[in-house]
């Protein structure tokens, strides 16, 4: 088994997928204007619109009450990010600090508030596990 993907239910598509290209960088897939996804080396970003939710089970998914799921994108340097997001991200709940599992991560919420982690290696053990 493999995991692909994290989907993302939004009463906002377009402004939900803006916030996430403009945060990793990456350019959105769009499949409708009700779908698209943000594809990275590890998985894909998915973010569709409450019409899709029906598609799968009646209410089984509600958008903006995400209070359990903090999803996780691996980068380069999380203190350079963290400036350079500092001009849209409007709700950091924690900046960048060094977790005891040797992650440097930024914590923030994006426009429906969900978390957000971007986080970065810094001990030899993390830098191992995430070695690509």
């Amino acid at each position: 088994m493999d995991f692909i993907s994290i989907r993302i239910i939004t009463a906002d598509v377009a402004r939900l997928v803006a916030f996430y290209e403009r945060a990793t960088g990456a350019q959105a897939t769009w499949a409708t204007e009700d779908f698209a996804e943000l594809r990275t080396a590890g998985a894909t970003l998915a973010i569709a619109g409450t019409r899709t939710v029906p598609l799968f089970a009646p209410g089984s998914a509600r958008p903006a009450e995400n209070h359990s799921v903090i999803t996780e994108f691996l980068v380069d340097d999380v203190d350079r990010v963290h400036e350079n997001l500092t001009t849209f991200v409007t709700d950091f709940v924690a900046g960048p600090t060094t977790m005891p599992w040797g992650n440097r991560s930024l914590l923030f919420r994006d426009p429906d508030g969900n978390l957000v982690n971007f986080f970065t290696p810094v001990t030899p053990e993390a830098v191992a596990k995430f070695a690509r």
